[in-house]
């Protein structure tokens, strides 16, 4: 992966700006504590102003697709915490691979998707539901799809430590939220576990056809070639505006300086924390690949 690349591991690489994951959690997390403030002092609800309800998307309040994603129960400290603990160690291992915006995309679409599947079952039997889960669940499908079989060690109710494959989580994750959709949320009935079932299966769904329909595809075609081949004015346009590389490559006479190859490195990473390590062109990775030793010698 990514972060195993000699690369990025250099002291002068991999430590750029605050990635969107730490803003992310950040956000949820402030969040959470404004739900306590409010609650505690003011005796004000923010999930009542935020979340999402039925009554709220009959009103119009559309938002609420994407604000109840960062609302937690104030009366439940293991709903945030399971959340934000997901969400850290699923998005270190996959915002270097999908890149800050896809990861963001992935993320927030996951959670619009599970609130649509929660309010399309719940349209006549009411409620509201607050919590990220819909997105880190999402997470985890990619992860799962990309890691199969990579063992993963788990805090069993965050004491006992149990090691899994991550294909057998996300299907057994899968499971329970069938059973319970099925057996529960879609008869009117309040699920045992106290989960959204169905906004968890919209964020499964999301994150599937993310990884087979986005993510694979790019790897599968690194250059994003096109069947139909793109009008020559479009070309065009595209090409002057890629900016041109830091230096050329066998050009005499002027020799490959040390500041030529951390910039044209630096473009590359910056390319790579925008879209992900896939958008990459094959030479764009060997010249990653050579970085290393090409700044040692000089």
């Amino acid at each position: 992966m990514l972060s195993e690349r000699s690369y990025m591991r250099d002291s002068g690489y991999g430590h750029r700006s605050t990635s969107v994951l730490t803003w992310l959690i950040c956000a949820i997390a402030a969040t959470f504590i404004l739900q306590h403030v409010f609650w505690r002092w003011f005796g004000l609800r923010l999930d009542l102003l935020f979340e999402l309800s039925i009554p709220a998307v009959k009103s119009g309040q559309v938002w609420t697709f994407i604000t109840y994603g960062f609302l937690h129960s104030p009366a439940n400290f293991f709903h945030i915490l399971g959340n934000l603990l997901g969400l850290f160690f699923l998005g270190r291992e996959l915002l270097p691979h999908l890149g800050s915006r896809r990861f963001l995309g992935l993320f927030f679409g996951a959670v619009a998707a599970g609130g649509l599947l929660w309010t399309a079952t719940n349209w006549s039997h009411g409620g509201a539901v607050i919590g990220a889960s819909a997105g880190v669940i999402a997470l985890l499908v990619v992860f799962a799809c990309m890691n199969p079989n990579q063992p993963i060690t788990l805090l069993l109710f965050f004491v006992l430590p149990v090691t899994l494959k991550p294909k057998w989580i996300a299907i057994s994750v899968l499971v329970i939220d069938l059973c319970g959709f099925l057996f529960y949320e879609a008869m009117g009935g309040i699920s045992p576990m106290g989960f959204a079932h169905s906004a968890h299966l919209g964020g499964m769904a999301v994150g599937w056809l993310f990884y087979r329909y986005v993510h694979e595809r790019e790897w599968q075609n690194p250059d994003r070639s096109t069947a139909v081949e793109l009008p020559r004015w479009f070309q065009r346009k595209r090409q002057a505006a890629t900016p041109p590389p830091a230096y050329k490559v066998n050009v005499e006479p002027q020799p490959v300086t040390r500041a030529d190859i951390r910039a044209e490195v630096d473009r590359i990473l910056d390319k790579i924390n925008s879209d992900g390590f896939g958008s990459l062109t094959p030479a764009e990775k060997r010249l990653l690949d050579d970085a290393k030793d090409a700044l040692s010698r000089h």
